[in-house]
């Protein structure tokens, strides 16, 4: 199969062609960013990808449906909040006015995305109701989009947010495309019409070889040219300190929304093991969710107070001293698609300890960089937290390095959003070659 020749570069330039940080052509072009929630305590790998960009010369306009409903904690996150434009704050007298702007120039996009909308929702597990209320989102987007002079449109995550984009799209012709970053996007995909939105899409971006092939898996493979792969990363706060010794205490951080897929009943099972096999240890679960009273409850109900804590949602500096106190980051995931946490622990020099599965492998290097187990395997996981509570912290430190470097390879914010750059600026009709060096 031959892929056109702008889509089709992006898949060679993730296994390693020179692309350039910044290009030739200068000319700035305006990306419209939409999603559900941003600012969000879990988003900041999209604030980085926006930073990244507007140092390379692309204007950036923020949408949202709403801030992150849990608060923001972040200052860098309160600052985002400000620039943001937020469609639930619209008020109904807005929305009539972009309905009746839309349907004075573009009538029968009108009638379209309305169908399109019913269509979706035919096939999904949250309604037609819920997508009439996408599609009234998306009439004021697409008429937000139109005023603020949008050539290209890029929502994250294939659920909702990409339905709403794709929807705009309809109404008002600019192009789109979504970031798909699982695990949700895969599971659902027929009821999420995925391969509907990649029809639709002028590309979609997935984070790991094994997200391009989960949505290679849900599309028709007519469409494949137009998936690209562009990593999550990290920036030069992660990339360019010194790196820190490890600490000698038996200290390990476990970083991220205490939900069900992200394994943290495995960790106190875990915990329970080190503790019967006498070994001292200490572990900080940083983050706050829907779980956190259960988790909380099987830690008093096992006697683990004296060796678990819960901080909740802290400050991205927190986050990154919480991770530099400890040994090794855990991450016991049953579902996840390249999580950004263990690229920030790789970026600060500290090995990982996280199991098999989605694009986990793509970072963590067994013996190198980290340990892998078998999700929900408790076991597994106890030998592995005891390997890194009593190896030598210049093993560590060893591995730490690898990690960084590997990390700082496929995973520098500035080097992964010159490639979205080329993409948006492929679409809007500005030579490819600029995007190259020699």
């Amino acid at each position: 199969m031959r892929l056109p020749k702008r889509v089709g570069s992006i898949a060679a330039l993730s296994v390693g062609t020179g692309l350039r940080a910044e290009f030739a052509d200068s000319s700035r072009m305006h990306v419209g960013y939409f999603t559900s929630y941003y600012p969000a305590t879990s988003h900041t790998f999209i604030r980085r990808e926006i930073v990244a960009l507007e140092r390379q010369g692309v204007t950036v306009i923020r949408y949202a449906l709403r801030a992150d409903p849990h608060g923001l904690v972040d200052p860098q996150d309160v600052f985002e909040a400000e620039k943001t434009k937020f469609i639930f704050r619209a008020g109904f007298l807005e929305l009539i006015r972009c309905f009746v702007v839309i349907a004075v120039r573009q009538p029968f996009s009108l009638v379209k995305a309305l169908s399109l909308a019913l269509r979706v929702g035919h096939r999904s597990d949250r309604g037609f109701l819920r997508h009439v209320a996408y599609f009234f989102e998306a009439i004021v987007l697409a008429d937000w989009c139109r005023r603020d002079a949008v050539q290209h449109l890029h929502a994250h995550f294939g659920t909702n947010p990409t339905v709403v984009a794709m929807l705009a799209h309809t109404l008002s012709g600019i192009p789109y495309s979504f970031t798909a970053h699982g695990s949700e996007e895969f599971e659902k995909a027929p009821l999420l019409s995925l391969e509907l939105k990649l029809s639709q899409a002028a590309f979609a971006v997935c984070v790991s070889s094994f997200g391009r092939s989960q949505l290679m898996r849900w599309s028709r493979p007519e469409h494949w040219s137009k998936i690209a792969m562009v990593h999550c990363g990290v920036d030069s706060a992660f990339l360019e300190n010194p790196l820190q010794p490890v600490s000698d205490k038996p200290r390990l951080v476990c970083v991220g929304r205490i939900g069900e897929h992200k394994g943290q009943l495995v960790l106190i099972a875990a915990a329970r093991l080190l503790r019967a096999a006498n070994i001292d240890f200490e572990i900080v679960l940083v983050g706050d969710g829907p779980m956190r009273p259960l988790v909380e409850d099987v830690i008093r109900r096992n006697g683990l107070e004296q060796q678990i804590s819960i901080t909740g949602w802290v400050s991205g500096d927190r986050v990154k001293s919480e991770m530099l106190a400890a040994r090794a980051l855990v991450l016991p995931s049953f579902s996840e698609n390249m999580p950004v946490v263990i690229m920030e622990a790789m970026a600060l020099g500290r090995p990982v300890i996280s199991t098999y599965i989605a694009g986990i492998p793509e970072l963590v290097r067994p013996g190198q960089t980290g340990w892998l187990v078998p999700a929900g395997d408790e076991i597994a996981l106890a030998l592995a937290l005891r390997e890194a509570l009593v190896a030598p912290t210049d093993q560590l430190e060893t591995m730490g390095v690898a990690a960084r470097s590997h990390v700082k390879e496929g995973h520098d914010a500035s080097k992964e959003a010159a490639k979205l750059m080329w993409l948006f600026k492929g679409k809007v009709g500005i030579s490819d070659q600029a995007a190259f060096q020699g």
